[in-house]
């Protein structure tokens, strides 16, 4: 019996690694924290998860070196889940935190919900997907419009629109899901949406 895929949790210190780790171990993962390159050797996988703001998460990827383990790891095409914050970090920059680069692995920007619409900032809750690659190794089998649980206030805005794998709707349609070869990312929070979130979990599994 083959062992199950090692996933390294990026651990910078903050960010909801129990839930995620969780999650993973249930759906056939193994996970290690990860807080050097050195603990990256055995892994067929990272993970970044995030919450918080996108300066104060960069700002604490710098400071301990993850933030070159991620952009090498990115770099040389291996496979990367990014959740939350860690979808965001993906872009160029921000208006969360005007100044402040990102990793820059997919061209874009992350932007506020507009005030003026009216509802709720920030989106929290439940919405349904629009899966626009229902082949793509995170959406295979999850139906046709799948609800995921959101918490937050901005949203990015790829420059290429075929890395969106889905959308959704909260006053403006946006990307909440991308691929770009062994990159994944999602802005919903898998480990907060029961079966269909362990179902998206497990896709990525089995995929390594």
């Amino acid at each position: 019996m083959s062992k199950p895929p090692l996933l390294g949790l990026v651990d910078y210190g903050s960010g909801n690694l129990r839930s995620v780790q969780r999650a993973i171990e249930h759906t056939g993962g193994e996970c290690i924290h990860v807080q050097s390159e050195a603990d990256t050797t055995n892994c067929a996988a990272l993970v970044v998860p995030g919450v918080g703001s996108f300066g104060d998460c960069a700002r604490q990827l710098r400071e301990t070196g993850l933030w070159e383990v991620i952009k090498s790891w990115i770099g040389t095409d291996k496979p990367y889940l990014g959740i939350c914050l860690g979808y965001q970090l993906l872009f160029d920059s921000s208006e969360e935190s005007p100044g402040v680069e990102g990793l820059g692995a997919l061209r874009g920007k992350v932007v506020h919900f507009s005030k003026s619409s009216g509802l709720k900032i920030p989106h929290m809750g439940w919405n349904q997907l629009q899966i626009h690659k229902p082949s793509d190794r995170l959406m295979t089998g999850l139906g046709e419009n799948p609800d995921f649980y959101f918490v937050h206030s901005y949203y990015p805005v790829p420059e290429d629109d075929e890395v969106i794998t889905s959308t959704c709707t909260y006053g403006v349609e946006f990307a909440v899901s991308v691929t770009k070869g062994n990159l994944s990312a999602v802005q919903f929070h898998p480990e907060k949406s029961q079966e269909l979130g362990l179902a998206m979990l497990r896709n990525f599994i089995s995929s390594l």
